[in-house]
């Protein structure tokens, strides 16, 4: 393919696998995050439970990436990553079960939100750190925006088919138990194809000298490394920070739903979907850019986009402006994440770059320090003044972080 091809990463067969696998990874995670939502909404009203539920994931990851980011780099990825889908998938198909003969009770999701997000912990950092290995440095800004693309596309058709799905198994009188436990039965069988799929990568790295040191000193090495490396602990702030606020719009979204646009669940899915429409458009737009020189000035002028367009969409009053805004919100904070990450994995080096990338997922665990009080101020002022809160901090948090670390906005190439 020539260099400035949309899909040039995807000439290289490993690559493709792992595209594959995470499109099928990405839709069931967007088709559990529309049913979990409508069913936990459904039985609570409450957009603290949703709250709850997305810290039972956050937290555990925080607490376990670390030990992600050390076995990343003493062993093979591609078998961290095929277990940890396969018991994903089989934790899904037991939740799947107990909701369809009606049984599921709020503590279940928090459960399994404590499971997965353990899981998530110790594969998260060979999903980031493997694409390096398998891609050449000068192709990892296009194979990021890819590898991001397949979870925007499963934005844009994921919510659309659970809702729908949602929909149809409850024609007759079914219940919400009934309809989300049979999507919940599709979701574990797009995860143990994701499994299926990782087993054909030929990718095998492991380090060339078994490590002579122990998984404490590893640990050290890599946080020694984040702290006296300062572009790339600046990046991890500024990758940290402001998603921590603008992430409201996605996490509120079902409230949003309910009480703002008065929708059910065939509106939240075309919201969810008008989300991923700007996303996936944001990701194949970096994609295209490639290895451009100007990373650290786009990195700080999408977050300012993204604030702006936050703070727009939590005043549309109508489905239809909803979705619009929405695309745009999604568009900037598509563009901003995926720069970041691939910005992060060329200035980390081959050896460390699990843990760097681990250490990046626990820093992740400051978000509930931001989603607990968004998720209290949508519970007692309205969903509308905690995202308009949230939209504010982004700015705000975007400009101290330029000030205080002006180097990381005249990033061009990495060494």
């Amino acid at each position: 393919m020539p260099d400035n091809s949309f899909f040039k990463s995807l000439s290289i067969r490993d690559f493709q696998f792992v595209w594959v696998a995470s499109t099928c990874s990405a839709f069931g995670m967007q088709m559990r995050g529309i049913a979990q939502g409508w069913l936990i909404y459904d039985l609570t009203n409450s957009p603290m439970a949703l709250t709850w539920v997305m810290l039972s994931f956050i937290i555990p990851s925080a607490i376990f990436s670390l030990v992600g980011g050390v076995v990343a780099d003493r062993a093979s990825k591609k078998h961290i990553m095929v277990y940890a889908q396969l018991f994903n998938a089989v934790a899904t198909l037991m939740l799947a079960y107990i909701i369809f003969v009606g049984e599921v009770t709020f503590s279940h999701f928090i459960y399994f939100g404590i499971f997965a997000g353990a899981i998530g912990s110790l594969s998260m950092p060979a999903n980031f750190s493997i694409v390096p290995e398998i891609v050449p440095m000068e192709s990892l800004v296009n194979a990021t925006a890819l590898q991001t693309s397949t979870f925007n596309f499963s934005s844009i058709i994921g919510p659309i088919l659970a809702g729908s799905l949602i929909a149809l198994f409850s024609v007759g009188g079914k219940s919400s138990h009934y309809s989300v436990g049979l999507v919940f039965f599709v979701i574990s069988g797009l995860l143990f194809l994701a499994a299926i799929l990782t087993l054909f990568i030929k990718h095998h790295w492991r380090p060339k000298n078994k490590s002579k040191t122990s998984s404490l000193d590893d640990l050290k090495e890599g946080l020694g490394f984040v702290w006296n490396e300062k572009v790339i602990f600046g990046l991890i702030l500024v990758g940290l920070i402001p998603p921590a606020f603008g992430k409201a719009s996605s996490f509120l979204l079902p409230a949003f739903n309910q009480d703002v646009i008065g929708g059910g669940p065939e509106e939240l899915g075309m919201l969810t979907a008008g989300m991923g429409v700007g996303a996936l458009i944001g990701s194949l737009l970096l994609a295209k850019l490639g290895d451009f020189t100007w990373k650290g000035k786009l990195l700080f002028g999408t977050v300012y986009g993204w604030a702006i367009s936050i703070f727009i969409f939590a005043f549309t009053g109508n489905l239809m402006s909803a979705i619009l805004f929405g695309a745009v919100t999604a568009f900037f904070g598509s563009v901003f994440g995926a720069l970041n990450m691939s910005m992060i994995q060329l200035a980390a080096p081959q050896h460390i770059r699990g843990r760097v990338m681990s250490l990046l997922i626990v820093m992740s665990g400051l978000m509930p320090l931001a989603v607990a009080p968004i998720g209290g101020i949508a519970e007692y002022f309205g969903v509308e003044v905690a995202l308009a809160f949230a939209a504010v901090m982004v700015g705000i948090s975007a400009l101290a972080l330029n000030f205080f670390l002006p180097q990381l906005k005249n990033i061009t190439y990495f060494d």
